[in-house]
């Protein structure tokens, strides 16, 4: 059964707790949950996996390094994805201070992967590929809005608090995208946020 909000928060207080008492193997599945969602997300804004990487285990290390005060964190999943979008606008130099306040409407944020139970879905391969497409297709900022939410299952709060826009903006970012996946499915738009196939929650979704 997948794990709810709650759940999740309780999950990262005890790794949380753990990781401050000096508990490495906390640490290390602190990793593992977030290392590689982390490395994509700062991909889409320094366009290197070998910078993304570097930066996202600079994140890491200070986390270790002042473990003392992780528990202070309050929400653990903004803090890191904040913490490797503003490494990430470093990186940029002389363009740093204009991403930090950007829109994030040039960005472009691959998707490895959409849905990692197409079964579960209900949708033949073709059908996934023409998912895939349309997802492609979607906006920059659009695409990086479903990407957080769908594939880093993040609620619409925490996209909202990592890239500075609001949770309006994210509803009809999420309606767009949507919109233009069930049309490239042929598939009759469920009403929105409830949609029922593609379980796009409003403020759930994530798994630990």
């Amino acid at each position: 059964m997948p794990a709810n909000d709650h759940d999740i928060t309780v999950q990262l207080r005890e790794l949380q707790t753990r990781i401050a008492n000096n508990d490495e193997t906390a640490f290390t599945q602190l990793y593992l949950h977030f290392g590689k969602k982390l490395i994509h997300f700062s991909v889409s804004l320094v366009r290197s996996k070998e910078i993304a990487e570097e930066l996202v285990e600079d994140v890491f290390v200070k986390i270790w390094a002042n473990r003392d005060h992780i528990i202070e964190i309050e929400n653990l999943t903004v803090y890191l994805y904040v913490a490797v979008k503003n490494k990430s606008l470093n990186v940029l130099s002389e363009k740093s201070r204009e991403l930090v306040s950007a829109s994030f409407d040039y960005l472009d944020t691959t998707l490895d992967e959409f849905a990692t139970d197409p079964y579960d879905l209900m949708i033949t391969a073709e059908m996934m590929g023409r998912m895939h497409q349309a997802i492609e297709s979607l906006p920059p900022r659009c695409k990086m809005i479903f990407k957080l939410i769908r594939e880093d299952g993040l609620r619409y709060k925490e996209v909202g608090d990592i890239l500075n826009i609001s949770v309006n903006t994210i509803d009809a970012q999420m309606a767009i995208a949507v919109k233009k996946i069930c049309t490239a499915l042929q598939v009759k738009k469920p009403s929105y946020p409830h949609t029922a196939h593609l379980e796009i929650k409003h403020e759930t979704g994530n798994k630990f």
